[in-house]
């Protein structure tokens, strides 16, 4: 993947949504074609070979590359959303962030033990919102769960949360930012 062209289209936004934090706005990414076409290709060949059958999305940002990833590597795609946003039953699964709490929920009928799971969204900080899609999947009692996202923060050591086993990619890095 070319990170150097991901990088310079990637917007920081300081003291948002509260003071201390620099916001990693993707939306610049997304909205310049080749970038948008280095993620899709570079995560869809990542992917392609994994046994995967469904991309979580989560929301909001997650559910734009994530359907792309499911389209490319023949997944289906299930949103995981905030409260109050899907139409039939749900599971939900509360977690802390580096900012506050929150809930996560996803249709009680989107997975089965037979899937391969790929839980994808833009940015691994501190992990509150990926590990509690992660717990999300757990109950399901999937066969594999495999976590991306376009940029980790390192130092926040969102990757500790998740056991070895479990393959988290992030080709996109800052460290102490």
């Amino acid at each position: 993947m070319n990170s150097e062209l991901i990088k310079s289209h990637l917007r920081s936004i300081p003291d948002f949504p509260k003071p201390g934090i620099l916001f990693r706005d993707v939306t610049t990414v997304f909205k310049d074609k080749d970038c948008l076409k280095e993620l899709a290709d570079s995560l869809s060949s990542y992917y392609k070979d994994k046994g995967i059958t469904k991309v979580l999305g989560i929301e909001s940002r997650g559910f734009i590359l994530g359907s792309i990833i499911a389209s490319r590597i023949g997944a289906g795609f299930i949103p995981v959303r905030k409260p109050g946003k899907l139409p039939s039953e749900v599971i939900r699964q509360e977690y802390t962030k580096e900012y506050g709490a929150d809930t996560v929920e996803i249709h009680k009928d989107a997975l089965s033990p037979d899937d391969v799971v790929l839980i994808h969204d833009d940015l691994l900080a501190t992990g509150g919102t990926m590990r509690a899609a992660y717990e999300l999947c757990q109950k399901f009692n999937i066969r594999k769960i495999y976590i991306n996202c376009i940029i980790e923060l390192t130092d926040l050591k969102g990757r500790e949360l998740f056991p070895k086993e479990v393959d988290v990619y992030c080709p996109i890095t800052y460290e102490g930012e």
